[in-house]
């Protein structure tokens, strides 16, 4: 549930990039979602960043874990599930829009 979680604003590096670094650097605030060990890493459970419009998986990834660098022990276990589907850490190219759900998916433990 969305309203168990405390929602925080924060503005990421991306917005201090020059306007060179390509025509689509506008950014959007995306909700973040954390689940299990990833939201005990970073101490919340959702979250609004702002981030540029089109980013790849991996950078979306650097940009998360610039705030929240404890995540970067999971790197390898984690995936996104961006607009409900599943997205691996990788150099896809993501094209957000306002509003839109990346949540991070964490190893699952289990038998």
């Amino acid at each position: 549930r969305l309203s168990s979680g405390r929602r925080r604003h924060r503005e990421t590096a991306a917005e201090g990039r020059p306007p060179g670094d390509g025509g689509s650097m506008r950014c959007q605030q995306v909700s973040v979602l954390y689940f299990a060990r990833s939201a005990e890493l970073a101490g919340l459970r959702c979250e609004t960043l702002s981030v540029p419009r089109q980013i790849t998986a991996l950078q979306l990834w650097e940009e998360i874990v610039e705030v929240h660098p404890r995540l970067a022990v999971i790197r390898d276990q984690v995936v996104f599930a961006v607009r409900q589907e599943y997205v691996p850490l990788g150099d896809q190219l993501l094209v957000l829009q306002p509003g839109d759900e990346v949540a991070i998916i964490p190893p699952i433990s289990g038998g």
